[in-house]
């Protein structure tokens, strides 16, 4: 008759099973390709994304886990672009994290390094989710770091992007320093701002503050904003009832026009940026003018805009008109269009009233700012072509009544 295996065989057995169990499970999670494929598969089906790392990988278990992909892409299945791609990706996790299967969501530390974002491939990409209820925000204990980083849209780029968010935790304030520059065409855009939202849960308030520099190769403009809205991404991306206030100075070879900006309107991205209908403000200029209005902004490929207004009062830097009109003391309705290159060189149209005198004129943003820039202007116009209407006109030794006038620029 057989003998019964004894409990202590039992147990040696059991033992030897659970070693070799063991030891196949350290032996897979050793080798770094294995755990990285296995984080990728899951991601992908999560996000409905093909997401692969072609270089080296590295996985640490000593201390807190960390997981390094290398040659980072991710892609939606039949668009030709990627929605972000990688030079490297850090992930750093809390044992407690790994051993909750999910139910903790704690992230010890995110970093990115010359990441690259498409906005057009992000936005094809969110248009394909189906409406999930809304997920737990993970808790960030060390934050996130991007080095580096690219966005790229409808004929602009942002270059040299540095991002950090010290920390991120469910219905907590989310900050970040924000260092980059923006290209688009001649322009560049480089800028300097800290951003606060609300918590990370949406919606929630944006507040953003700092240093931005429009930069053309005759020109300058240095701007000391704060800008505050409410982002969304059910029409692409947007920042709902957007309010910016700043400081700027124009400045060039020979002259420094400091004056305050205001913006405030629905701002959208979709194949390019769009505010409609936005309100503008200007004042404490010389030579600009003093004005409130409000209009349309279209920025794709080309900008147009569209802004009715009033200026104030005429401007202390423009030369007086001949009597009666002189300088107007009252406001002075104010249409402006312009449709062209991003670069503000194409044609602009202006209309001007005071009382029943009209102006109606066309220039060029550039020329007018080279003829500003002149410290020693052959003539007291600016360069432009119009013509201005008015019942009387006084000028030395004459009176002139019905007065219709055209002028045009030579050059």
């Amino acid at each position: 008759m057989p003998r019964r295996p004894t409990r202590g065989r039992i147990v040696l057995v059991v033992a030897i099973v659970l070693i070799a169990l063991l030891a196949g499970l350290l032996r897979w999670a050793s080798r770094p390709q294995q755990v990285a494929n296995l984080v990728l598969s899951q991601a992908s089906r999560a996000l409905g994304l093909r997401i692969t790392a072609k270089g080296a990988s590295e996985y640490t278990l000593r201390g807190t886990p960390k997981l390094v992909l290398r040659d980072v892409t991710a892609q939606r299945d039949g668009d030709a672009t990627p929605v972000l791609t990688a030079h490297r990706l850090l992930l750093s996790v809390p044992w407690s994290t790994l051993k909750s299967r999910g139910a903790d969501l704690t992230v010890h530390r995110v970093e990115l390094e010359r990441p690259s974002l498409d906005i057009a491939a992000l936005q094809r990409w969110l248009t394909t989710r189906p409406p999930t209820p809304k997920r737990p925000v993970p808790t960030l204990t060390d934050g996130l770091l991007v080095t580096d980083g690219g966005i790229s849209g409808e004929g602009w780029t942002i270059e040299g992007l540095r991002a950090n968010v010290p920390r991120l935790a469910p219905g907590r304030p989310v900050r970040a320093a924000l260092v980059g520059r923006v290209l688009a065409g001649d322009t560049t855009m480089p800028f300097d701002l800290a951003a606060t939202l609300a918590r990370p849960e949406m919606p929630a308030g944006l507040g953003v503050a700092g240093k931005l520099v429009v930069e053309r190769p005759q020109w300058r403009l240095p701007l000391d904003l704060v800008l505050r809205g409410r982002p969304a991404l059910t029409r692409g991306v947007a920042l709902d009832a957007m309010v910016m206030r700043a400081k700027a100075h124009y400045a060039a070879a020979s002259i420094d026009l400091p004056f305050d900006l205001g913006l405030a309107g629905d701002a959208r991205y979709a194949q390019g940026l769009h505010i409609a209908p936005f309100g503008l403000a200007l004042r404490q200029g010389r030579e600009i003018p003093d004005m409130r209005g409000g209009g349309t902004l279209d920025w794709t490929t080309t900008l147009a805009l569209q802004l009715e207004g009033r200026i104030t009062h005429w401007p202390a830097g423009w030369p007086a008109l001949p009597a009666p009109i002189g300088r107007p003391a009252g406001p002075l309705p104010t249409q402006l269009h312009y449709d062209g290159p991003t670069d503000l060189s194409g044609e602009t149209s202006l209309r001007l009233a005071s009382g029943v005198s009209r102006f109606e004129g066309r220039f060029r943003l550039p020329r007018v700012l080279a003829w500003l820039d002149t410290p020693a202007r052959g003539t007291p116009l600016p360069p432009l072509d119009g013509h201005v209407s008015t019942p009387r006109l006084d000028i030395p030794g004459a009176k002139l009544e019905g007065v219709d006038v055209e002028f045009r620029d030579d050059d």
